[in-house]
C-alpha cells in the first residue's frame, strides 16, 4: 500500500491512526474515469484504498488501464418525424437549443443560433440578451 522504507506495516498503521489518517480497502470490480476528450480509462478489477486524511478523502487506483472511447458521446438513434432534431450545426450549437431560443424569445433561427454563439452556448444567457 505505502512504502515504508521497511517500516513494520502495524507500526505504521498505528501513526496513521495517530495523525487522523484512516485508510480503508475497497471492493471495486471497476473504476471508470472519463477523460475531457471523451475517452475513458478503465481499471478491470483493481486494488482500491480511500485514505481519509481529516475529512480530505483520496482514493488510489493500482491496475492497468484499458482506454476506450466514452459512450457517452455516442449520439442518441432516434425514429419518428423529430429524427435528427439533435444534430449540430457547423457551429456545434445543437438544433434543440437552437429551437429553444427561437420558441421563449420569439426571434429566428439566425438571431437565436447567433446569441447562442456569442455566448458560447449558454442557453439562459443567450434568451436574456435576446429579450
Amino acid at each position: 500500500m505505502f512504502g515504508g522504507g521497511g517500516m513494520n506495516p502495524r507500526k505504521m498503521e498505528q501513526m496513521m491512526k495517530q495523525m487522523g489518517i484512516d485508510v480503508d480497502e475497497i471492493d471495486a470490480t471497476e473504476v471508470v474515469i472519463k477523460q475531457a476528450d471523451g475517452d475513458e480509462l478503465v481499471f478491470d478489477d483493481p486494488d482500491v484504498t480511500k485514505m481519509d486524511a481529516r475529512g480530505q478523502e483520496t482514493y488510489q487506483i493500482i491496475g492497468e488501464p484499458e482506454t476506450r472511447e466514452s459512450a457517452d458521446d455516442t449520439p442518441a438513434v432516434e425514429s419518428g418525424d423529430d429524427a435528427g432534431s439533435e444534430d449540430d450545426g457547423d457551429d456545434g450549437i445543437p438544433q434543440d437549443d437552437v429551437d429553444l431560443v427561437v420558441q421563449r424569445a420569439g426571434v429566428s433561427e439566425d438571431e437565436a443560433r447567433e446569441a447562442l454563439e456569442a455566448n458560447d452556448g449558454d442557453l439562459a444567457a443567450a434568451i436574456a440578451d435576446l429579450e
